[in-house]
């Protein structure tokens, strides 16, 4: 039995969202009478952190403390339209709407102060910690609570926005025909450690180590959390995850989460991740959000990793033992394509 050490890597351009009819989102934000404000989206929240982004972005553009803000993701058949969650277009798409919604908002709020304090609503500045005064005279102020009061009580006005973002349309080439499809991507790269044993065609990962540009990382914890849990859902889906050969008949297959192979708390490994930032200019405050391009990089990296360590091509997925084993068998044994730098036995 010989652990055959193996280095892959990936590296992947993004699309984000899609340009099926602009692919609008739309977003409602209204205040409830005490000031604070709720936003209203009909895309779901998967655990992506979609609420507290969108919450984020709705609290600076309507420059108030994120603590006055509320986001309810309702049901698509009372909520303002949406395409979805799904390629990666949360945080662009919803983001937009977003701030387009709050904006609208914050008109109404700082009209609705300057009637109370008796000035031009172009001369009010909010502080983000729940305040609204005159531009270079702090003193004279109001909050935002007492504002939401008197706008509904007194001045019969409504504190709300709405907001919709659409994709522009692409210009066409007359030539050729070439367009753009999408108005921005995201990128990663992305490099695997693993060995093989060439006597059981187990594979164990090692090592991860990856650059992603996000545009901004309007949330650094919550990027780095979906980057870490992203990668190990494409480490389940290089290795582990499959409903073969029982699909569709799954009379002999997994039924629940006991019987269905995927990696555990035992297989987690060190993951080294440098998150770049290059603001979009088309995105929420430059944020295009990680998205499916947690997962996408490793699944190649795992394969070339593997090729690498022993020689076999595996051209399907999972990469179980099985298919390593008959690849082994076919080449006459282990073929490593050469040490990975910094490993037992490898060049240094």
């Amino acid at each position: 039995m010989t652990l055959h050490p193996g280095r892959g890597f990936a590296a992947i351009n993004y699309p984000i969202g899609m340009n099926l009819g602009g692919d609008p989102s739309q977003a409602l934000v209204h205040s409830t009478p005490d000031g604070k404000f709720m936003v209203t989206l009909s895309a779901i929240d998967l655990g992506q952190g979609m609420k507290s982004v969108t919450r984020q972005i709705a609290a600076e553009a309507l420059g108030i403390p994120i603590s006055d803000v509320y986001v309810d993701t309702a049901d698509s058949d009372t909520g303002p339209h949406d395409m979805g969650s799904f390629a990666s277009r949360g945080t662009h798409r919803m983001g937009n709407a977003v701030i387009r919604a709050a904006t609208e908002a914050r008109t109404q709020m700082l009209e609705a102060a300057a009637e109370e304090l008796e000035v031009d609503a172009a001369d009010l500045v909010t502080d983000g910690k729940g305040n609204i005064h005159v531009r270079g005279a702090p003193s004279r102020s109001i909050t935002v609570a007492d504002t939401a009061v008197a706008a509904q009580f007194k001045q019969g006005r409504t504190l709300a926005g709405r907001g919709i973002f659409l994709v522009p349309l692409s210009d066409v080439d007359a030539e050729t025909g070439e367009m753009t499809p999408v108005s921005c991507f995201a990128h990663a790269a992305l490099i695997i450690d693993l060995t093989v044993d060439d006597e059981t065609g187990v594979v164990e990962v090692t090592n991860i180590n990856s650059a992603y540009e996000v545009g901004r990382a309007l949330n650094p914890k919550l990027v780095e959390q979906q980057l870490i849990g992203g990668a190990w859902m494409g480490i389940s889906h290089a290795l582990y995850e499959t409903t073969e050969p029982n699909y569709p008949d799954r009379s002999h297959g997994p039924e629940d989460f006991n019987t269905y192979l995927m990696p555990g708390p035992g297989e987690i490994v060190p993951h080294h991740i440098s998150i770049l930032e290059r603001p979009a200019p088309d995105a929420p405050y430059g944020g295009k959000g990680p998205g499916e391009m947690c997962a996408n990089p490793v699944l190649p990296a795992v394969a070339n990793a593997v090729y690498n360590a022993v020689g076999v091509r595996c051209d399907s997925l999972p990469i179980t033992p099985e298919k390593i084993l008959r690849g082994l068998k076919a080449n006459g044994g282990a073929r490593p394509q050469g040490q990975p730098l910094n490993t037992p036995g490898g060049r240094r």
